[in-house]
């Protein structure tokens, strides 16, 4: 199910987690040659694609929302 990015934060490994409308959170790394997404690595990248649709697996498996952290 696909659904939109609300925020960001940093997980404890300092990779970047999107926040998504439906309460999950789902890494978005810059892992060249696997994943490109130079996007992530600017403020402007990040902001930029707010609004923008990603595939949940955690919806389609029908996870309970994960926790999301306060603010920093």
């Amino acid at each position: 199910m696909k659904q939109p990015i609300t925020g960001y934060h940093r997980d404890e490994e300092n990779h970047w987690v999107a926040q998504l409308a439906c309460g999950h959170n789902q890494h978005v790394r810059h892992d060249p040659p696997w994943v490109n997404r130079p996007w992530v690595l600017t403020d402007e990248g990040r902001h930029s694609m707010l609004g923008v649709e990603l595939e949940c697996k955690k919806c389609n498996q029908g996870a309970p929302p994960d926790r999301q952290p306060g603010p920093e």
